[in-house]
């Protein structure tokens, strides 16, 4: 079998992430989508159950992709679940200095990992978890940027997103 892991925060998912998520069911025969739990950069706005649950709903439609929720090496977890390429979505000259260095520490300590890029979507390019949430808190309109379900997360929480 065909196996990949798409390892991240989704904190939230957005509709780039689901553009990266369903380009690679395309291509592979099961993909893992891996929600970081326990991230050493940044502290999530979601819960880890929440940005499951957001995900499930989300890819539902994609019956090879499956969502775990994801602590510690990714590389560990690549090898729990039996994949053996991680596929990571670059936006920007920007994520690739950061991606490039992970995929180097990962190698050191997972030679047989590989790490794959897909170049994200023209129309996504500029759409990052960050920059919706900041919208989302400010009452700016997400709706066109996450899944209905996210927007409506963000809807409880800051009140009406307008349009």
């Amino acid at each position: 079998m065909n196996r990949v892991l798409c390892p991240g925060s989704y904190d939230p998912v957005t509709i780039g992430h689901l553009d990266i998520i369903g380009r690679c069911s395309a291509m592979f025969d099961e993909v893992i989508v891996a929600v970081v739990d326990d991230s050493y950069r940044k502290t999530a706005l979601f819960s880890a159950g929440e940005r499951l649950h957001f995900l499930q709903e989300s890819t539902k439609d994609l019956p090879n992709v499956k969502v775990a929720i994801m602590k510690g090496l990714v590389v560990k977890f690549a090898r729990e679940v039996d994949a053996h390429v991680l596929v990571k979505g670059l936006r920007a000259l920007t994520d690739f200095e950061y991606e490039f260095q992970m995929a180097q520490l990962n190698r050191k300590l997972d030679p047989e990992l590989e790490t794959m890029y897909l170049m994200a979507s023209p129309e996504y390019s500029f759409l990052s978890s960050s920059g919706v949430k900041e919208i989302a808190k400010y009452g700016g309109c997400v709706s066109d940027l996450v899944p209905g379900i996210v927007a409506q997360r963000f809807a409880e929480m800051y009140g009406s997103l307008g349009g």
